[in-house]
């Protein structure tokens, strides 16, 4: 199987622009609830067996699996119901969010140092889309799902 990736330098108008950065933001919600997740499961296996924290204690069933990447994954679409704003992401773009956690979290058990942080406002900067029916590229435009075509600088065919 072939694959080929491209990177685009896209110029959106201003409505295309909000709705990137809208999308973005939603993604960014994603990572964080996902983060957070990972974060409650590890702390709730570091408590000291012989005492209680005076700060706060995490209690989560000892039964329960760390929430690797999969079941993150099949946890979007249940996700949607709870949290509507995620619908209006495309659903190839939604998962990108959590790819890229679970990227960090292995660097992260690789290293031994380096544990993901939460992403603040504008830190959450690039959406993959990663596959179109047919070539998304015409002329000097990339037609987008949900949003149109947007001008882009192409430098080779």
């Amino acid at each position: 199987m072939l694959t080929l990736t491209h990177r685009y330098r896209i110029y959106p108008d201003s409505a295309q622009e909000q709705q990137l950065i809208e999308w973005m933001e939603i993604c960014r919600g994603a990572f964080n609830y996902a983060l957070r997740e990972i974060k409650d499961w590890c702390d709730s296996r570091k408590c000291p067996i012989d005492r209680c924290s005076l700060e706060k204690e995490y209690i989560i069933s000892s039964e329960l699996k760390f929430p690797g990447e999969i079941q993150q994954l099949n946890n979007l679409p249940k996700a949607k119901k709870e949290f509507p704003k995620l619908s209006e992401v495309p659903s190839q773009v939604r998962p990108h969010a959590i790819k890229q956690l679970h990227r960090g979290w292995e660097y992260f058990q690789e290293r031994g140092f380096g544990f993901p942080r939460f992403k603040k406002y504008g830190q959450f900067k690039s959406l993959l889309f990663p596959q179109f029916k047919e070539n998304p590229v015409t002329n000097l435009h990339i037609k987008l799902p949900k949003i149109g075509a947007i001008p882009i600088n192409l430098h080779r065919r």
